[in-house]
């Protein structure tokens, strides 16, 4: 772009010789304008209406802004609050109020870690197992025989190989308030005893008077005394995309970050009492909830239970009362029915499961901290996303594409001759916009000598430049910022036309969440650059914005094809919420964060507040209480919510939603309380890790399937032989199938599935259906097996195999006999989950292998088994092989009928609950089912048992301010800092 030296000449500018008498009135007629750029709106400091000597005030006289304005209060009445002035306070009486206040960190409640450990033998599936341990080692002790040592040892080790998995995953995460605790100032300047001294900030008080300049760290919540040139990101906290310009009197709250300027002011709030404390306390803050995961794990458990339970029941009065057994021959059948029908590894192989499928979302760049949340990132059906530094860049640029001119300037003119008006070097962040967009930082200054520099300042609004033109040797000025003062400047080719345009200009941008900066140019007669110019021109208007990502929009749409509803959540304003949403195509359905208080306005079109969440786009100017609010609210009404930040103001959100995501440069805050960490920047990771955790479910919903029919399979047949033959299956069999087989299933992470193109959900009716199917298939497999054998001698006629027994005299409980059903039930049970991935291939074959070893050399005499011919072993496994070929044939018919019958029911109550919630009114809601809160709540035992044996006091219950409130926060702290030190009034002299 070529140098603008566009020659002006003088307009019709006022002149001095005009007669005032010919237009007497014009200049009181002519109307003031009203540029209205966009920003916070600005209120007058007011005093408090209230005797300041008595400030031990009430409750309700906090909020009656007839006494007390509390937004607004002026700094004079705060230093009167706290019982101190601008000389600080004295070592003494810091150290005094310390003990009142605690210090300025967040505590952390520490669990025991043993207690820890043992919490995962807390649940009911644990339960049954240690059942049945001790029914090995303590009630087996009878009858002349010693105590069952084997099968204890083995469902002991079982239990601590899953406690362990899952205490070292609990273990490693969760650690959300110590990346909070971590993100604090580690060091201040505070004055003390009248000088001015580096402290650690921990222990900062109230009433302390801190000093902190450009690239520190705000270390507590204060009220400024002092500011020069302050501007203050708190867009980790707030959510505010652009830097905020601070005044005295203003509140900069703890862990923001000084951009510019230096400032002066008094502490007012510390500590858990923080803005920054606030959004601490809300993470983790519901620890009893019950993960999706555990809810499902619950059922499934449960359904396992029933089954075994019926049968155990069943066993006790058949053995007992109708066989007339002995106490412990009828105690190892219900052992083997403990034993074989729990799917105690199901927490292992699906934490396994998941694991392998954490490290496969790792080649995507996503950490994941929190495993099971990929079970429920497949299920997830809205994601509340953030908006700066998430949808958007958190990076301010010029959007060329709007750019207005007023004179003879080109686009490119404009954005070179606000770049000269620019700093190079410590640039804000407006200066810092402006050069980039010029892409080449050096043309800010190439082809032109500096002469003078006039920074930014609150009080003038604008920076200006005068330099020296190389090329024709003339000196020019420029300057640019706030549209309404740059106006009042110009005094050149200044017409109502343009005021009228730039007026329009302005509050187009305005509506659309832009800033608006404008741009002015005069041109100096001489070589003297203190020298007045010929009158500044209004030669364009800038917009200044936070971008989207480059692959945000492509994100969105995939999340949508993928069954995902994208929804913005922001502590931005609403304009510019609005703005980024058209740009993305998200909607502009976006409502203020006042509507979660207020609920739908009169007359609107919805209802209740539920409904107008479920319709929005998004929520724009949010605190914490908001977000997390959002998602609670979501997930009351059915959904799995997915929540992306990248702030310490999303911590709280990240923490409560299902499946928390910190984006790549988010900050410690935020990553301690994400399930998933993205390492690269956008979300497009988002979307593979919604299709890699969409196959991950298969895989576990598979294994689920697995789990159940096993159940079924192992309860029914084995209480249908000993029903039938009396026969007793040694327990410790029981025990290898179940280690063998579910040691193959570990290698499930890696079989070969589909993802599906919609949300997935655990459907347990077609879970169990299947489950049953299976099962009953398997254990008719077996159950003609073991007739066949003693029934006739079909297999020692053809084969010329035998037992230990003669044929036709066969004892029912053959210790060969007892091998030969112990290999038959290892192989065929694998058959419900194999597919052909290698590593599954792998491992069947090596179990299978180790079970066929076994069933050939295993002569154990702690146990009721004896090794069986080569032949044998053959016939096993060919009758296993002639059974597993139908096993498709019974899926599709299962598919053609009762799973049809299954989804159409489910398919007629969605439809029905939806024309209820259309004609009656009712919103749509998914409620609990009694027997569902009981699964729930057997589970949540498991973190109600670690409060109740380990609870201490955590900064949680510290802080209780409600979220209608939050608006009025900073005068609050102040009040409630000052009610307390009228209870602790300080000591004579100090």
């Amino acid at each position: 772009m070529s140098q603008p030296n566009v020659e002006k000449e003088a307009g019709p500018t006022a002149q001095p010789d005009t007669p005032v008498e010919e237009t007497p009135a014009a200049p009181v007629e002519k109307k003031k304008r009203e540029y209205k750029d966009f920003g916070h709106d600005e209120v007058k400091a007011t005093h408090a209406n209230v005797d300041m000597s008595q400030i031990e005030l009430k409750a309700d006289d906090l909020y009656d802004k007839e006494k007390v304005d509390l937004e607004t209060i002026v700094i004079e009445d705060v230093f009167t609050l706290l019982q101190c002035n601008d000389q600080g306070l004295t070592t003494q009486e810091a150290e005094r109020r310390l003990e009142i206040f605690g210090p300025n960190k967040l505590e952390q409640e520490e669990q025991n870690a043993f207690l820890q450990f043992l919490s995962f033998m807390w649940n009911p599936l644990s339960w049954v197992m240690e059942a049945a341990a001790l029914v090995a080692i303590a009630l087996s002790n009878g009858e002349g025989r010693a105590p069952d040592w084997q099968d204890f040892a083995g469902i002991t080790a079982l239990l601590f190989i899953n406690s362990s998995i899952g205490f070292y995953e609990e273990r490693g995460a969760g650690n959300a308030v110590k990346a909070l605790m971590d993100s604090l100032a580690p060091k201040a300047r505070a004055k003390r005893d009248g000088s001015w001294i580096e402290v650690e900030s921990s222990i900062l008080v109230p009433g302390d008077m801190i000093a902190f300049k450009i690239g520190d760290i705000v270390p507590a919540d204060c009220r400024l005394t002092e500011a020069i040139n302050v501007s203050i990101d708190q867009a980790a906290l707030t959510g505010e995309s652009l830097p905020v310009s601070k005044k005295e009197a203003d509140q900069c709250f703890s862990g923001s970050t000084c951009k510019q300027g230096e400032a002066e002011g008094v502490v007012i709030s510390t500590g858990a009492n923080t803005f920054f404390g606030r959004a601490a306390s809300l993470v983790g803050q519901e620890d009893d909830s019950t993960g999706h995961l555990q809810k499902i794990l619950a059922q499934i458990g449960s359904f396992c239970l029933v089954a075994i339970g019926i049968f155990v029941i069943a066993e006790i009065f058949v053995l007992y009362a109708g066989f007339r057994w002995s106490y412990r021959s009828g105690l190892d059948n219900i052992l083997v029915l403990l034993i074989g029908g729990i799917p105690i590894a199901m927490p292992t192989v699906l934490s396994v499961t998941l694991a392998v499928g954490a490290q496969q979302l790792a080649n995507y760049k996503a950490i994941v901290t929190r495993i099971t949340a990929i079970e429920e990132l497949a299920g997830v059906t809205i994601l509340c996303s953030d908006k700066t530094g998430t949808l958007t860049t958190n990076k301010l640029t010029i959007d060329r594409s709007t750019i207005k001119t007023y004179a003879a300037f080109s686009s490119d003119d404009v954005i070179l001759l606000a770049a000269y008006a620019s700093r190079t070097e410590n640039q804000d962040a407006i200066d810092a916009s402006v050069v980039g967009a010029l892409g080449d930082v050096g043309r800010a200054r190439a082809g032109i000598k500096l002469l003078d520099f006039k920074p930014f300042n609150p009080v003038d609004k604008r920076t200006e430049i005068t330099y020296r033109e190389e090329s024709s040797g003339k000196l020019k000025r420029v300057t640019k910022g706030m549209t309404g003062i740059i106006i009042e400047l110009c005094t050149r080719n200044k017409t109502d036309e343009i005021e009228s345009r730039l007026e329009a200009d302005v509050e187009e941008f305005a509506l659309r969440g832009l800033r608006a900066l404008a741009v002015a140019y005069e041109e100096v007669d001489g070589t003297d650059p203190e020298a007045e110019g010929n009158g500044f021109e209004l030669v364009g208007l800038l917009a200044i914005f936070d971008p989207p990502r480059e692959d945000t929009k492509q994100t969105i749409d995939d999340a949508l094809a993928f069954g995902v509803k994208v929804k913005m959540v922001t502590g931005d304003q609403l304009a510019i919420a609005k703005e980024t949403g058209r740009r993305l195509g998200l909607g502009d359905h976006m409502y203020p964060a006042k509507v979660l208080k207020d609920g739908p306005p009169p007359g609107s079109k919805f209802r209740t507040l539920d409904e107008m969440i479920m319709d929005a786009d998004g929520f724009a100017g949010v605190f914490p209480e908001h977000k997390f609010e959002i998602v609670k609210r979501l997930q009351g009404l059915g959904h799995l919510c997915a929540m992306t930040g990248d702030g310490a103001n999303d911590a709280p959100a990240l923490s409560r939603a299902n499946v928390g995501i910190a984006v790549e440069g988010a900050t410690d805050a935020a990553r301690g309380a994400a399930d998933i960490v993205l390492t690269e920047p956008g979300l497009s990771t988002i979307v593979h890790a919604i299709r890699g955790s969409r196959i991950i479910f298969q895989r576990m919903r598979n294994y689920a399937i697995y789990a159940c029919a096993v159940t079924i399979r192992i309860v029914v047949c084995f209480a249908i032989l000993v029903f039938s033959y009396k026969f007793q299956f040694p327990p410790f069999m029981v025990l290898i199938i179940a280690l063998l087989n579910d040691g193959t299933i570990m290698t499930l992470s890696v079989d070969r599935v589909l993802p599906s193109s919609t949300p997935d959900s655990w459907d347990l009716a077609e879970i169990f259906a299947y489950a049953v199917a299976y099962g009953l298939y398997l254990t008719l497999s077996t159950i003609i097996l073991v007739v066949v054998i003693l029934e006739s001698d079909f297999f020692q006629r053809k084969f010329g195999v035998s037992l230990n027994s003669p044929p036709g005299h066969i004892d029912h409980n053959d210790k060969q006999l007892h091998m030969i059903i112990y290999l038959q039930v290892a192989i065929i049970s694998q058959a419900l989950i194999f597919r052909p991935s290698f590593a599954l291939m792998g491992a069947f074959c090596l179990a299978q292998l180790v079970s066929s070893i076994i069933a050939a050399f295993a002569d154990w005499g702690f146990t009721n088994i004896q090794k069986i011919s080569g032949a044998w072993i053959g016939i096993v496994w060919v009758w296993d092989i002639i059974w597993f070929i139908p096993l498709d044939l019974i899926k599709f018919a299962m598919k053609a009928t009762v799973i049809k019958y299954l989804r159409n029911r489910h398919n007629r109550a969605a439809a029905a609950a939806t024309r209820a919630s259309v004609e009656g009114g009712v919103p749509i809601t998914r409620t609990q089912s009694r027997a569902a809160s009981i699964h729930e709540s057997l589970y949540s035992n498991r973190t109600s048992f670690i409060r109740r044996a380990a609870r201490k006091v955590g900064f949680s219950g510290k802080v209780r301010v409600k979220a209608e409130e939050l608006q009025r926060f900073s005068s609050i702290q102040a009040h409630q800092t000052g009610q307390t030190l009228a209870r602790h009034p300080s000591r004579p002299g100090a």
